[in-house]
């Protein structure tokens, strides 16, 4: 086993990130965004990627509302045609309805990661729809969430953190947070500081995982959110259609 000396960030401060959270600005979540903040700070997080559905109106109004000690990365979740990817350290919203790879590159072009959520959930999962296969863009993401708390069941969990090991990459916990009762629920302590590209880059490459699940009656709350929004004017953002999908 290596020592700690051997660790990437040793003698750095240890960080503690959620790559995944939503607020009141996706189609489906009531949570205010100042509730959210509030929260991760209070719970011991360091780094919180703000990551609403198609949207960075959220992320950007979190930034400017986080207190001393939490850092707020700007990020979306973004519906492509292929399935669901996380992009983070955005400077304008990556548009949905591209594929995965034009999506990518879209997040590239503004020095931004990508990572790869729910990646084998039985109803979100990467290519559920399209049946595209996530192996085909594995060489092109940053991480693999090995961990999100809100998959119901089965196995997807672990057959995420199997592709992360098999295909050497960084595997993250994320808490896919709708409620503030969910934020910080599952999250990853790092080594370094994962402010920037870079930084989370190399705080990647030493991650220790921390799971935990919200219960199914805060995960129950979300058709309520995607109605009360609905009503709101506040529906899910659509442009090109998904195969399968009505147009």
């Amino acid at each position: 086993m290596a020592s700690p000396q051997d660790r990437p960030g040793y003698g750095a401060s240890r960080a503690f990130i959620d790559l995944h959270c939503h607020t009141g600005a996706s189609f489906d979540s009531l949570a205010s965004i100042g509730a959210v903040v509030r929260a991760a700070a209070t719970r011991g997080l360091t780094h919180l990627a703000v990551t609403d559905h198609d949207l960075i109106d959220g992320a950007l109004r979190a930034r400017d509302a986080a207190p001393d000690g939490l850092t707020i990365i700007v990020g979306e979740e973004v519906k492509t045609v292929d399935g669901d990817l996380i992009a983070v350290f955005l400077d304008r919203v990556v548009p949905p309805g591209m594929s995965a790879l034009e999506t990518i590159a879209a997040v590239r072009e503004q020095g931004g990661l990508v990572g790869v959520p729910h990646p084998f959930d039985r109803l979100r999962g990467y290519g559920h729809k399209s049946g595209a296969a996530l192996a085909d863009i594995a060489d092109s993401v940053d991480w693999i969430e090995a961990y999100n708390a809100r998959v119901i069941g089965g196995t997807a969990n672990e057959q995420a953190a199997i592709f992360a090991r098999e295909r050497s990459l960084p595997g993250v916990a994320a808490s896919d947070a709708h409620t503030v009762l969910e934020v910080g629920v599952a999250y990853s302590r790092v080594w370094g500081d994962p402010s920037t590209p870079a930084g989370l880059l190399a705080a990647l490459a030493d991650i220790d995982i921390q799971p935990g699940r919200a219960s199914f009656y805060v995960r129950a709350w979300t058709p309520l959110a995607k109605l009360v929004q609905s009503l709101r004017g506040n529906g899910r953002i659509r442009t090109r259609p998904t195969p399968g999908e009505p147009t």
